[in-house]
């Protein structure tokens, strides 16, 4: 059997025809596959790789934390440097009441602990989040994305939920003191790169703090540069309680984090002590090469150039077939009359070097979601490709 029909054969698939890329080389913004054929990457692992794949930083640090050691205790007795060093770089970066990072596996086990850290701090059970909404696929996460399709095979899920409309003024008031906490994307992603109205999140950061609810905003996909802005939330005069993070936070290893004022979190340390533990969250490799690829970011400033492409891209993609075109920095959802025509146009775009993909509430819509090294020639490039792939 070849490697394609033992990746079929044994390893647990989710859909019933996955691309099946064979995915031999990643470098910059390029994948490569076992035939030597090159792709450009409008994904970028789902807004995983925003300073590109295998950025040398990266690799280097993960090569020199091998040398030092691997997994010991994660959560535990033992100060470990990586993990320190990178929730302070984190800190220095955020505002003065997001000063303590718990770190965990993935954005989904993120916000599972932001969920737990919501009802601990308040005493209350009722959480609201937001129809389109996706926030990961654990049982507490599925609880609260904002698609019934998604949520009805797997219930009964968590109780006390609501789920309101994103960008609704007049579903605010639905927040009230029984609620422990309502999360938010900054903006909407799986629902086609949705921006919320600035009003209307200050709106929102208000009654949270006159209900007393932690306000929870989930940059997941939109952190580290994606929108233009380091975070999201800058673009919007807004801070939350509590800044969930993932996908771009370990450079390409898995790693997740919910970030709280240090006060707050203490709430998971007693009654009961180890509220929340981990075995491998905050995992010292991973904390090496997360805080390797943010300081890549830092220090080529990678996110300055996010509206110059955005710009690029909204002025290249202009065609009678395309009906709109969602847009937040360099992440962009291009909409088509339907799945299927959509569909079409993504295989044909792979099968010219452009690998892309849709959107989980929004499946005639084409993502591009590229690192954010992505050079003009080659947003140019990915542009004509699109395009000449519509019918």
């Amino acid at each position: 059997m070849n490697l394609r029909q033992l990746f079929l054969s044994h390893v647990a698939q989710t859909s019933a025809a996955p691309l099946a890329l064979e995915i031999i080389k990643a470098e910059g913004c390029v994948l490569i596959d076992a035939s030597g054929k090159e792709y450009l990457d409008l994904i970028g692992g789902i807004s995983v790789a925003n300073v590109g794949h295998r950025h040398p930083k990266v690799v280097e640090a993960i090569k020199k934390q091998t040398d030092d050691y691997l997994h010991v205790m994660v959560y535990g007795e033992f100060v470990q440097s990586p993990q320190v060093q990178y929730a302070k770089l984190l800190t220095q970066h955020l505002p003065s009441s997001l000063d303590s990072v718990y770190f965990t596996n993935s954005g989904a086990e993120a916000v599972e602990g932001a969920m737990k850290l919501a009802k601990r701090a308040t005493g209350r059970t009722e959480i609201i989040a937001f129809q389109n909404s996706y926030h990961g696929s654990t049982q507490g996460a599925l609880s609260i994305i904002g698609d019934e399709y998604w949520r009805n095979a797997f219930r009964p899920l968590l109780p006390d939920i609501q789920h309101l409309r994103y960008n609704s003024f007049d579903d605010l008031k639905f927040i009230t003191q029984q609620t422990a906490c309502v999360i938010a994307e900054t903006v909407q992603a799986e629902a086609g790169i949705i921006a919320p109205q600035k009003e209307w999140l200050r709106f929102l950061q208000e009654r949270c703090t006159e209900v007393g609810a932690l306000f929870i905003l989930d940059e997941i996909q939109a952190g580290f540069g994606r929108t233009g802005k380091l975070w999201g939330f800058e673009n919007f005069n807004v801070v939350p309680d509590v800044l969930l993070l993932g996908k771009a936070l370990g450079g390409g290893l898995p790693l997740g984090a919910f970030i709280a004022d240090k006060s707050l979190m203490d709430c998971l340390t007693d009654n009961p002590v180890l509220g929340h533990i981990t075995t491998f969250g905050g995992h010292p490799l991973c904390c090496a090469a997360g805080k390797a690829a943010f300081e890549a970011l830092l220090d080529e400033e990678l996110f300055a150039s996010a509206k110059e492409k955005e710009a690029l891209c909204r002025s290249l993609l202009v065609h009678p077939n395309i009906k709109s075109l969602s847009s937040f920095g360099l992440w962009m959802a291009v909409e088509f009359e339907s799945f299927e025509e959509n569909k079409k146009i993504i295989d044909a775009c792979i099968a010219n070097g452009v690998l892309t993909d849709w959107f989980l509430f929004a499946s005639n819509c084409l993502r591009i979601s590229p690192p954010l090294t992505l050079s003009l020639r080659q947003v140019k490039q990915a542009c004509e490709i699109i395009l000449e792939a519509l019918p």
